[in-house]
């Protein structure tokens, strides 16, 4: 395999774990990238991936807090399309441009 094919197959595979579970797994599998991986741009997908899951998380249980005052059912409702909408276009992105990280927009930078 290129350098470029896997460069594509990492980047893509970091932002596209938050389909397969809201668990561990969906979490680890930038880390192990991160880890393992010598490419500079793999490296900043796999961070920027990380980043977009713990923003998740954060905004789900602020989100949730909100419900029990009824004013957080719109609020879940955003995040849960987000959740699925900005993984897509940040695939789309890193395949299409591999040798530029995808940044996601509106959250906060922890790595």
């Amino acid at each position: 395999m290129d350098r470029l094919t896997q460069r594509k197959l990492l980047s893509a595979a970091c932002h596209g774990a938050i389909f397969l579970s809201s668990t561990i797994v969906s979490v680890g599998i930038p880390i192990g990238i991160l880890l393992t991986t010598e490419d500079s741009v793999v490296k900043d997908n796999a961070k920027e991936s990380l980043n977009f899951h713990i923003n998740l998380y954060i905004y789900a249980f602020i989100f949730a807090l909100l419900t029990l005052l009824i004013i957080g059912f719109p609020l879940l409702a955003i995040l849960i399309i987000v959740s699925i909408i900005m993984p897509i276009i940040a695939i789309v992105r890193v395949l299409d441009k591999p040798d530029i990280p995808y940044r996601y927009p509106f959250i906060f930078r922890l790595f």
